[in-house]
Parts: structure tokens; C-alpha cells; sequence
């Protein structure tokens, strides 16, 4: 992950024309995720949603505990519109895949609740952001015209019809998933490098990180610190880990696509990602 992240940054560097990274941008953000979100929930049904229980529970409540609190943090202290939008998105939608799975198999033989988290995290998340980042971006708009920018996403669309078939127990056949599915997977490195192409630490900040952080790592793994702590060993870790990721990449894509905050974002996605391989790195050797 690392590698392909300072490959884009290296690339950034080298070239100076800025319209490779923009067609990279179009082919990431709006096809290759909207196919990736579409392989990976149409896959799914209702029976797998109704099976995962205290998993898909709390996938509702750490995601409401970063919105909320983000939410009520921005109104009472920031100013800055855009940013009070980004830290909302940034807060409730962490790396559970890229990030999550190495580090849960850190803990665990089997991390099939980790994939279980994740994958019921993409169902219910990717709309949400969306409408939030279409909401905060630019002029104040209305909560109909939010929505509407945010359906006109290619990935948000893909996600509520692909969630659409499975609550109608509608299942594709495998000869059409197996290679949608296959060619969504080339998302992720091809998201890493366009996340590395990005980075520029001229606009970090110190506060922002300190945001970031508590909103989207510190709370959420508090919370499931000492509401979980007696939960057999695969479900508490899966979660813990899951829930305290540092915010997705895609996130970061999402807040691209509608110029809110991303250089500011990515920074400071860059470096706590980080600092949170290095905790649990740690976290390891010490358990």
C-alpha cells in the first residue's frame, strides 16, 4: 500500500502536466469504484445482511458517533464551512479494506468478521458521504439539490441499485459478477497512486490532524473499548480495528470530486494513516 502510494507521489513529481492525474481521477472515482461498490454489494444477500448481527449493529453506531460528534464539534467551533463538511466525511468513513484487513490478520487466523464489517460499512456509508460532500461543496444548497448531486455520482448510484437487487433477493449470475467483480479490485491500486499524486504537505496542519484523529480513530476505538470488551476475541478485534481505521482513500477521492478540502484532507489522511500502522504495529508486539 505504501509502495503504490509513494509510486503516485514519485509520478506527481516527474510529470508536470496535471492531465494524466485528471483522467486518472474520471477513470477511478467514476468507473472503476462505481463498478468495485456495484461487484461487491450485488454479490451479497439478504440472508449474509440478516446473518451478521452484532457486526452490522455496530457498523450503525460507530458510523452515528463520528457523524454526530464531528457534526455537533464543527457547528460549535468552525468556521469554515468546507472544512466542518470534509471532517464529517473524513470522521465516518475509515479504511476498512485497504488498511483494515492487514492489520486485523495482524490479530487474527480468520478475519472474516473484519470483511463482514467492511463490506456492511460500503453499503450504508458511500451514499451518505456523498450527500454530505455534495452539500458542504461551494455555495449552500438545498437538501434537494444535495441529493441530486449526489445520485448524479456514478459509485452512490451503483450503490443503491446493487442494494436495491439484493432486498429484492435478486441475484446476478456469476458469469457476470466474477469479472465485474475482478476489474472493480483494479480500484484500489489505482486509488492508492491517484492518493499519492496528491500529497503535498504544504497545507497539513497540526489542529486538522488532532480532528481527524478524534473523531475518526480515538472515539470510535474507545467506544468499542468499553462496550465490546466481553465479546469473544475475533468479534471484539474485528470491530476495534475496523472502527478505528484512519479515513478511507476513497473518502479522500470523494472530497476531490467536489473540491472540498481534498489537498488539506489527504495530508492529513497521509499522515495519520501513518501513525495508526505504526499504534497497532506496536499494539501487536506488546499483546
Amino acid at each position: 500500500m505504501l509502495a503504490l502510494i509513494s509510486l503516485g507521489y514519485i509520478l506527481r513529481r516527474l510529470i508536470n502536466d496535471e492531465r494524466p492525474f485528471s483522467i486518472l481521477r474520471i477513470i477511478v472515482n467514476e468507473v472503476l469504484f462505481a463498478i468495485f461498490v456495484f461487484g461487491n454489494v450485488a454479490s451479497k444477500s439478504l440472508d449474509y445482511l440478516i446473518r451478521i448481527k452484532l457486526v452490522f449493529i455496530y457498523v450503525f453506531l460507530v458510523i452515528g458517533l463520528s457523524l454526530l460528534t464531528s457534526y455537533v464539534y464543527g457547528k460549535l467551533f468552525l468556521k469554515d464551512r468546507e472544512w466542518r463538511g470534509a471532517l464529517m466525511v473524513l470522521s465516518s468513513y475509515p479504511n476498512t479494506a485497504a488498511l483494515g484487513f492487514p492489520i486485523a490478520s495482524l490479530f487474527l487466523r480468520d478475519i472474516t468478521p473484519a470483511i463482514l464489517y467492511a463490506t456492511t460499512n460500503s453499503l450504508i456509508i458511500l451514499p451518505i458521504v456523498t450527500f454530505i460532500a455534495a452539500h458542504f461543496s461551494g455555495k449552500q444548497s438545498s437538501i434537494k439539490e444535495s441529493v441530486k448531486r449526489a445520485l448524479k455520482f456514478p459509485p452512490t448510484s451503483a450503490n443503491l441499485l446493487a442494494l436495491t437487487l439484493v432486498m429484492l433477493g435478486i441475484k446476478l449470475p456469476e458469469w457476470l459478477l466474477e469479472p465485474i467483480i475482478r476489474i472493480g479490485w483494479w480500484n484500489i491500486p489505482l486509488l492508492l497512486i491517484y492518493f499519492g499524486s496528491r500529497i503535498s504537505l504544504g497545507k497539513f496542519s497540526i489542529r486538522r490532524l488532532l480532528e481527524v484523529a478524534t473523531f475518526r480513530t480515538i472515539i470510535p476505538f474507545l467506544f468499542v473499548l468499553i462496550t465490546l470488551r466481553g465479546a469473544e476475541r475475533e468479534i471484539f478485534y474485528a470491530i476495534l480495528v475496523e472502527a478505528s481505521m484512519p479515513p478511507a482513500i476513497s473518502a479522500n477521492a470523494i472530497l476531490a470530486q467536489y473540491n472540498l478540502k481534498a489537498e488539506e484532507a489527504i495530508s492529513t489522511t497521509f499522515v495519520w494513516t501513518l501513525i495508526v500502522i505504526a499504534f497497532y504495529s506496536v499494539l501487536k508486539m506488546l499483546s
